[in-house]
């Protein structure tokens, strides 16, 4: 019985062990490679075995459509979470909060998976800056990042409107 727990517990550490390397992208890049850019609510989560990865869902409610025609209501796929007993986490992954709002620039698979490019990369928190302007934001990432062109980078996390977000997507960058 003590073996089979050790065993157990080595499954679950190499599920949870794991590189992420991303590769940097810009915010040009992002809309480009985006099938939808979207502010959003999280109204809440849930976890599926896909394919034997653990994908958290976020239940989104859509309030505005910036790139595309997104449904009122989506559901995202982040790789990662907890089903039952089994946990997996890949490095680089938003954590979304219920209840919080966001942009977030989503792909959707061939097989229909809608999720966020470049992972936290295409994550954006919703604020308002004291004159009442949307700002939007995500904080630098921690995990291994490349260039194009192969080089490491360090990122040093994004903001910018939601104006100029919309402006850029409507072709004036």
């Amino acid at each position: 019985m003590r073996m089979r727990q050790i065993l157990w517990a080595v499954v679950l550490a190499a599920m949870t062990v794991g590189a992420t390397t991303l590769e940097q992208l810009t915010v040009a890049d992002m809309i480009d490679q985006s099938s939808a850019i979207v502010r959003a609510k999280v109204q809440g989560t849930f976890a599926a075995n896909r394919n034997g990865t653990i994908y958290t869902y976020y239940h989104l409610q859509v309030t505005e459509n910036l790139k595309s025609t997104t449904p009122a209501t989506v559901d995202v796929a982040v790789p990662g979470g907890s089903l039952g007993r089994v946990s997996q986490s890949v490095a680089g992954a938003p954590e979304l909060k219920v209840g919080a709002e966001y942009v977030l620039f989503l792909w959707t698979s061939k097989s229909g998976l809608t999720q966020i490019i470049g992972l936290s990369q295409g994550a954006f928190d919703v604020r308002s800056d004291a004159a009442g302007k949307l700002i939007l934001g995500r904080p630098a990432i921690a995990e291994r990042m490349l260039d194009a062109a192969g080089r490491e980078v360090t990122d040093k996390g994004t903001s910018l409107t939601l104006d100029d977000l919309r402006n850029r997507v409507r072709g004036n960058r």
